[in-house]
């Protein structure tokens, strides 16, 4: 064979290469492009890891899912993105049901019962084996969106500006929480509740128009501040452990085959994962470093827990007759709870 005909052989079978090489770059192109949104900030450690889990899930499926994760309030507002799955506007949104409780009071028994669990993994045992992911499932069914599952934060720490150690404490203390379950049993144990968007509650602790705020985990709230403002922190929290989650528009759902419905589940509970120990570790972190910056953690005793869940027990039953769906999830919850020692 000539030097020529070698050469010629090169060529072709550099070309071939190069045509392998597109073929298969157009086949990995995604079979599946969603925009998720979350309601996480930019930049925030908890959109972080929310953007790992959309690269997670790229990579188990083999690029045959991309997620575009986008964070709060880049497409519809915090509260319209349940309405934007269910309409194909969004694919899929990282949110709470809490938010959308005004829609279905159920959506707020099934992801943030305020005051109940100890800790995130009492909640995730009722998801797992006490029929909170089907009872989920079908809830948000009703509503166009298929539930992939739940993903926890941590419990919420609770920025004030002055020692608040037990449930006689709080009688006459100006506390901001959002409207729904926590602000009615904020009022039941005689606080003056005062409702304030979001971006305007730091502002308001500061200039003393409110004296303490129900708001994110305690690494969370140092991140924005609130230490040198509100230097008593109720932590470990105990009043919100809210379970956030993954859901995708239902019809899209419906059509994923099964090894991507598989690989979905199981990135979500990865996610949930990383999540809960990311901010853990955050937490943990900030508590460390309170002492140094003046800071008095405040821990409530197992007794005053215990008093503040009792009144909180009075909203859930009260809440629970807002809608049949309500009550459903409310019987089984507290029934899992009650046979499971959780209640005592």
């Amino acid at each position: 064979m000539s030097i020529f005909s070698i050469k010629k052989l090169g060529v072709a079978a550099a070309a071939a290469a190069v045509i392998s090489f597109v073929a298969s770059t157009a086949s990995a192109a995604p079979e599946h492009n969603w925009k998720v949104q979350s309601f996480w900030s930019p930049g925030s450690v908890n959109m972080k890891v929310f953007q790992r889990f959309a690269k997670n899930v790229g990579d188990m499926s083999n690029g045959r899912i991309k997620i575009t994760p986008l964070p709060i309030g880049a497409v519809v507002g915090h509260t319209e993105t349940l309405d934007a799955v269910a309409a194909g506007i969004l694919q899929g949104h990282h949110s709470g049901g809490a938010y959308f409780a005004g829609k279905e009071p159920a959506f707020q028994i099934c992801n943030e019962l305020n005051g109940a669990f100890d800790n995130t993994y009492q909640h995730q045992l009722w998801f797992e084996h006490g029929g909170g992911l089907a009872l989920c499932r079908e809830l948000y069914a009703k509503f166009g969106a298929f539930y992939v599952g739940p993903v926890w934060f941590g419990g919420e720490s609770m920025p004030s500006k002055n020692r608040l150690d037990t449930v006689a404490s709080f009688k006459g203390v100006k506390m901001r929480s959002p409207e729904g379950m926590g602000a009615s049993i904020w009022r039941r144990i005689g606080a003056g509740v005062v409702t304030l968007p979001g971006s305007e509650v730091f502002t308001a602790l500061e200039r003393g128009v409110i004296d303490a705020t129900d708001w994110g985990t305690l690494g969370m709230n140092q991140d924005l501040g609130y230490h040198k403002i509100a230097p008593f922190p109720l932590y470990p929290g105990f009043h919100s452990a809210p379970a956030s989650e993954i859901a995708i528009n239902l019809g899209i759902w419906n059509k994923l085959p099964a090894d991507l419905k598989a690989i979905m589940v199981f990135a979500v509970k990865e996610f949930s994962r990383d999540m809960k120990q990311t901010i853990e570790m955050v937490d943990l972190e900030a508590a460390n470093q309170a002492e140094k910056q003046g800071i008095t953690l405040v821990n409530w005793s197992k007794e005053e827990r215990g008093k503040f869940r009792a009144i909180a027990m009075t909203e859930w039953k009260k809440f629970s007759k807002k809608s049949p769906n309500a009550k459903k999830v409310y019987d089984v919850l507290t029934k899992f709870m009650a046979d499971n020692g959780m209640l005592n």
